[in-house]
């Protein structure tokens, strides 16, 4: 740890308790290393040298610079999540962005004390780590300032696109949905989620959901009679409904979530317990799947019979854990499924690719017992014995306990790339019974319809060949320099720049400063090693402010 100190030879011009614009912080910092040991980590490349850091802070001083770098930095965030990127999504995503900074900017903050475009990005971020397609995440910037009054539906598909427009419609429809009932009951819970599920566009609902788990994660400014009404529509309707669309993650996290605003003391409780069986920094989930995953790996038998290894775990959620404890009224210790592996085996391309994957489901099995004990009596072979829908798998419990340690079992599941695609195809239809679907043809014609909904947009968002930019070969934070460079002539000339500043609602005044600052050779224009080296400072900006805020939570925890 470095130790900073705030006497007045470092910081003579500023008062303790000032606060500090990041373009005076980043001279600061540069400032407090020698300049031979700069120059030593510059050699490196693990330092950004004062005036480089200087160039994107001074940028953001203008109304306009600042839209600039939150544009760049926001795009390239997002582009980071998605691991199929078009060049017609990239054109939605930069648009959708133009559009709503301005407007978010502008409007005053949440009401959970967040400014609206930290929240927007948030629900743009997590909607990108679903994989959601580009008109999804468009949807997600612009819905705040749709609810605020600051656009309309019919302008943001004149200027967006009506695909947008149309998802934003469904989610403000879909917002009033728990007001239809006058009781939450089990009953009118599952009415509600069949009707969303039947008559509602499946991206849409996601959206939904995502909303729904953004707001859940910061409800501590509501009164608490608010938190739990919230918090029962929640676990009710809408984590049930998360289940039913394939996104366990969101629905998982939704029922914690809604568990602890409803019966705190309850979750506490669970949480305490299942916190006990951590070590370190590390978690006791991460450690086994790392140690099996090199195991797999390390074994020559294995490597003959496969071309891919995949290991992926999982804690069972507080929620679940408590009604096993409920439900079954069993001890902690005696939750068997708490901590949860998947071994998923891509087997080498041959002849018989089913037999060559079945036999390396096996040899996985052995090198699992070589690690563990596994507990026979909970050994389940659905591959020689698949279940009447055609599900097959490994299924296998260990123990896990060492030097006196006492942990629960660790149930360990171990497939095919095809057996899992099987499972997950078997499970979603499944999941849709969970939603309220209790007839299996509906369920099947809803399943045709998400899928089909999924491929019209891939569709849509299609890469279509272009004839700008031949030749040159761009990363992905190249695609901003493409958005801004229209005529595809390899820079960014002034008038390029005044467009984009014009479009953020800023001034040709603020695109002229721009370009004095970032034009390295005062060519006039921006080529892409100027724009290149801006993009790193606005990046190094954004980590800056993100480990700032993750140190002022840490504080804070400290302090309760």
């Amino acid at each position: 740890m470095v130790a900073v100190t705030t006497s007045e030879a470092l910081f003579p011009r500023f008062r303790v308790g000032e606060c500090l614009s990041k373009s005076q912080l980043l001279p600061l910092f540069s400032s407090c290393i020698p300049k031979q040991q700069q120059q030593q980590q510059q050699q490196k490349g693990v330092f950004v040298c004062r005036a480089e850091a200087s160039a994107a802070a001074a940028v953001e001083q203008s109304g306009g610079g600042k839209m600039v770098v939150e544009l760049v930095g926001a795009f390239n965030q997002l582009t980071q999540e998605i691991n199929v990127l078009s060049s017609s999504s990239s054109r939605l995503l930069f648009k959708s962005l133009k559009l709503s900074i301005p407007m978010l900017q502008a409007l005053p903050h949440a009401p959970d004390g967040r400014p609206c475009l930290s929240k927007a990005l948030s629900l743009a971020l997590l909607l990108a780590h679903l994989q959601m397609d580009a008109e999804v995440i468009s949807a997600g910037l612009l819905i705040q300032v749709v609810e605020a009054g600051a656009i309309s539906i019919h302008q943001v598909r004149d200027r967006i696109g009506i695909a947008t427009a149309h998802l934003l419609h469904e989610s403000l429809r879909l917002k009033n949905i728990p007001s239809k009932v006058d009781v939450l009951d089990d009953d009118s819970s599952a009415a509600l989620r069949k009707f969303c599920l039947t008559y509602y566009d499946i991206r849409a609902l996601i959206l939904d959901l995502a909303l729904k788990l953004d707001m859940m994660r910061h409800l501590d400014y509501l009164p608490r009679y608010q938190q739990q009404m919230l918090s029962l529509e929640v676990l009710k309707i809408y984590s049930p409904l998360a289940h039913a669309v394939g996104t366990n993650y969101l629905s998982l996290e939704l029922e914690d979530l809604s568990f602890q605003y409803l019966f705190p003391y309850s979750y506490l409780y669970v949480d305490t317990w299942l916190r006990s069986h951590e070590t370190g920094n590390n978690s006791l989930i991460d450690i086994y799947k790392e140690q099996l995953r090199q195991a797999l790996k390390a074994d020559p038998i294995l490597a003959d019979m496969v071309d891919g290894i995949s290991v992926k775990g999982r804690y069972k959620s507080r929620y679940s854990t408590m009604k096993k404890l409920l439900r079954d009224g069993r001890k902690p210790e005696e939750v068997n499924d708490v901590l949860g592996l998947r071994v998923i085996l891509s087997p080498r391309s041959g002849i018989d690719t089913t037999e060559v994957g079945e036999r390396a489901c096996y040899r996985a099995h052995e090198i699992v017992q070589s690690l563990w004990k596994e507990v026979p009596h909970r050994t389940k072979d659905y591959i020689a014995r698949p279940k009447a829908n055609g599900y097959k798998s490994l299924h296998m419990a260990v123990d896990v306990s060492d030097d006196g340690t006492t942990r629960p079992l660790m149930e360990i599941q171990i497939r095919t790339t095809e057996m899992d695609s099987l499972a997950t195809g078997g499970t979603a239809a499944h999941s849709l019974y969970k939603g309220g679907l209790t007839d299996p043809e509906e369920a099947k014609r809803l399943k045709a319809i998400m899928i089909a909904a999924a491929e019209l947009a891939a569709l849509r968002l299609k890469d279509f060949p272009s004839t700008i930019h031949k030749g040159l070969e761009f990363g992905q934070k190249g695609e901003v320099f493409c958005l801004l460079d229209k005529n595809g002539d390899g820079k960014i000339s002034i008038e390029e720049l005044m467009e984009v500043m014009e479009e953020l609602g800023a001034s040709g005044e603020d695109a002229r400063e721009m370009m004095q600052l970032l034009d390295s050779n005062s060519d006039g224009s921006l080529s892409t090693d100027e724009f290149d080296l801006f993009q790193k400072q606005v990046e190094f900006m954004r980590n800056f402010e993100d480990k700032d805020v993750k140190c002022k939570m840490m504080l804070n925890k400290s302090s309760d």
